[in-house]
């Protein structure tokens, strides 16, 4: 099992493909990878040689990717809340931060929906005498 930037990558996959599992490298930072290597995209993972991978790792070194890259987006949120910005106000409240509408949408961020209702008015005051059925002997 090949493991580049402390990511194990699933060995059946091919290799433009499994570079994506690594958090940061995308479809288009693999083809820069794949064509700065000069590793053929259609080898399987399993395939690589020790050489190759060695040459894939120092490739991926050169992009900032996952505990670095998720550093420093959570500073960058931090940082838009902290100044009190618009997009740090809808971060700290969960709501959509780019524009989207919530009135009927948003469901990912705003979790499952509650039901908000009114009380009725049978349920709101309760009767103060009791009703007899007919038929009913009262004792």
């Amino acid at each position: 099992m090949a493991r580049i930037a402390g990511v194990d990558l699933p060995e059946n996959k091919r290799i433009d493909i499994g570079l994506t599992y690594i958090f940061g490298i995308g479809r288009s930072n693999v083809v820069k990878i794949i064509e700065e290597t000069k590793v053929a995209a259609d080898k399987r993972i399993k395939d690589l040689t020790e050489e190759e991978i060695n040459k894939l790792q120092k490739s991926v070194e050169q992009f900032k990717v996952e505990g670095d890259l998720r550093q420093e987006i959570e500073q960058n949120i931090k940082r838009l809340e902290e100044i009190g910005s618009y997009r740090g106000i809808r971060h700290r409240k969960g709501l959509p931060v780019r524009g989207q509408r919530t009135r009927s949408n948003a469901r990912t961020k705003r979790g499952k929906r509650k039901t908000v209702g009114t009380v009725r008015k049978e349920v709101a005051q309760p009767s103060a005498a009791p009703v007899s059925k007919p038929g009913e002997v009262k004792k």
